[in-house]
């Protein structure tokens, strides 16, 4: 049987195809770690389906969820920062900008806005944290108080969406300075009797906090969302204790009076809708 052995067994060959998933249809939560279809988050206005998760959206998004139509008026487009003190650190800040413009499509973290929401003329200001972690710099304080100076001129109200790491280092004390400067704006817009309404989005930290931010007459936050001016790492580094379960979260803020309501983002447009409205009648 030997001669059985030595025949040669025919090679067979097997084409094997592989499937081929297309990248970005699924998307793993940051808070229940569920895989989750990409389509279906945006249909949910950007919230896990699963675990109510707020996903950050971009500025253009904030703008298209609140107001009416399309019909708004971008106002400061062209405005944007400059390198006042020639910043370098792993990269030139000057790169940094032009990096953050060509992947944004926009030339500063906030986006200022004009438009109508059900029907109230209102002025908009959205930081957009993919633009350098929404820092404020210069121009940012500078587009917001132009917006605020707007509303007092065009007797409109003012709400601000907040998604901001702070004040951007890489201009040092000029960015510092936007917090008295916003802050300024924003007497005259209450010594005019106007109301202004900040929106907190996760992150919301650091002079951005410190500054504008907390200034509304109404502060609305997003479930879940982070709001401080130091991270809570170094709070625990410097005081040497435990900080309590869900610090600087929302939910703890409106707890203990630094938030009035914590608002599910689909319920946001309707609340603010609201809220225009009795400013309205007052």
């Amino acid at each position: 049987m030997d001669w059985i052995k030595s025949l040669k067994k025919p090679k067979i060959k097997i084409k094997e195809k592989k499937l081929q998933i297309p990248e970005g249809l699924w998307i793993k939560c940051e808070k229940c770690r569920e895989i989750v279809y990409k389509k279906d988050i945006v249909k949910n206005l950007n919230v896990c389906p699963k675990c109510d998760h707020h996903f950050k959206l971009k500025a253009k998004d904030w703008i298209a969820l609140l107001l009416d139509d399309k019909s708004y008026q971008e106002h400061d487009k062209d405005l944007t920062s400059v390198d006042p003190l020639k910043f370098k650190d792993s990269k030139r800040y000057k790169d940094r900008i032009k990096d953050s413009t060509k992947k944004l499509g926009i030339k500063e973290a906030l986006v200022s806005v004009e438009g109508k929401l059900d029907g109230f003329p209102i002025q908009l200001c959205v930081l957009d944290f993919g633009f350098l972690g929404g820092s404020m710099a210069s121009a940012v304080g500078e587009k917001i108080t132009r917006g605020i100076e707007r509303a007092v001129e065009k007797r409109t109200p003012v709400i601000i969406i907040s998604c901001s790491g702070g004040a951007r280092m890489q201009e040092g004390i000029l960015s510092l300075m936007q917090m008295a400067k916003t802050s300024a704006a924003l007497a005259k817009l209450s010594n005019a009797k106007l109301p202004y309404i900040s929106i907190l989005a996760d992150p919301t930290t650091g002079g951005v906090t410190a500054s504008f931010a907390m200034l509304g007459d109404i502060n609305i936050a997003e479930p879940g969302a982070l709001i401080g001016f130091a991270g809570p790492r170094v709070i625990e580094q410097t005081i040497k204790q435990k900080l309590p379960e869900g610090f600087q979260r929302a939910e703890f803020l409106l707890e203990h009076g630094m938030v009035d309501m914590v608002v599910n983002r689909k319920n946001l447009r309707p609340t603010l809708e609201t809220l225009l409205a009795f400013f309205r009648d007052e």
